[in-house]
């Protein structure tokens, strides 16, 4: 019994196909700015949490998205707030790593 022959996709359209490539390499992310980047007051006792869940949970998905260290992870995501132009702070490496 013998191996069917595999099927060849040809390429027709080289514009497209080009394009599509290009786009393959495209980042697009999102900050909406009504969202509760510092967190709402708790009213317990202790010191009051700055940064909101969503915010943590935000730079974690980055840190694990790209794989960087939790360092990196607040510099990259202060980069990607400077360039949408929102000046809420960033946590810093060991609030991720608490929380």
């Amino acid at each position: 019994m013998s191996k069917p022959a595999p099927t060849r996709c040809r390429t027709l359209n080289w514009s497209s196909y080009n394009a599509s490539l290009r786009e393959r390499g495209s980042l697009t992310v999102w900050f909406d700015p009504g969202m509760a980047w510092h967190a709402a007051p708790s009213g317990k006792q202790g010191r009051q949490q700055t940064f909101s869940d969503a915010a943590i949970q935000a730079c974690l998905t980055i840190k694990v998205l790209f794989g960087l260290p939790l360092r990196q992870t607040t510099g990259f995501v202060a980069s990607l707030l400077k360039l949408m132009g929102l000046d809420w702070s960033v946590p810093d490496y060991s609030t991720l790593c608490r929380r």
